[in-house]
């Protein structure tokens, strides 16, 4: 009989540490590729949630998107340890060992594996937009903390989503975003920041021009 993933021990399958009491970043996605974009957002969780690490959770694939040219993991993986340097920045893949590409699942492993780290879940307003599509997003809502850093173009979609006016009532003040680490979930912020243009979309788009030339 097979173990569901989210109950699976952290010593079966290992993810990067994590300390009773740490107060840690969940960026998830495939980063296909990396780009500036990203790095705002880590950097401006790192610094207004106060974290002890972040960590970028290179995924499988996104179940919304299709995995169709989707480079190999490990390339991924070491495209983003290119772009994130800072030591407090931690690339892991383990969601691939997990058997299933949803975010959920992902974090039910997470907080059962390590039930005193304060987790985070860290994602660009573009990924709010859609949240309601998510498999389970209230359960994951409901499970951890989430903070939402502003991208372009996507603050007014995100906030007029039905993800956020779903949680409209849970939502702190910016300028309380220290706290959010050690509330009760639901609990989320919206964080503006400086905005990067670049798009992995756009840069793969660029990418495929050049080969064409």
């Amino acid at each position: 009989m097979s173990v569901p993933p989210h109950r699976r021990s952290s010593f079966s399958i290992p993810t990067p540490h994590a300390w009773p009491g740490a107060r840690i970043g969940i960026m998830g996605g495939s980063f296909n590729p990396p780009h500036e974009g990203h790095l705002v957002v880590a950097r401006t969780a790192l610094r207004r949630l106060r974290l002890d690490m972040l960590w970028w959770l290179v995924t499988p694939g996104n179940p919304l998107k299709t995995g169709h040219g989707l480079p190999d993991l490990k390339k991924r993986m070491k495209a983003v340890e290119a772009l994130a340097t800072d030591p407090r920045m931690i690339v892991t893949g383990f969601e691939s060992e997990l058997g299933t590409p949803y975010t959920a699942a992902t974090i039910g492993f997470l907080t059962s594996s390590h039930p005193r780290t304060q987790f985070v879940w860290v994602m660009g307003a573009d990924n709010l937009a859609t949240f309601h599509r998510w498999q389970n997003w209230r359960e994951i809502a409901a499970s951890v903390p989430m903070a939402v850093i502003d991208r372009p173009g996507w603050r007014f979609p995100a906030l007029a989503s039905p993800g956020a006016r779903a949680l409209a009532a849970r939502r702190i003040p910016e300028t309380q975003a220290a706290r959010l680490p050690g509330l009760v979930p639901p609990a989320w912020v919206f964080l503006t920041t400086r905005l990067s243009n670049q798009s992995s979309t756009a840069l793969r788009g660029g990418a495929l021009a050049q080969s064409d030339l």
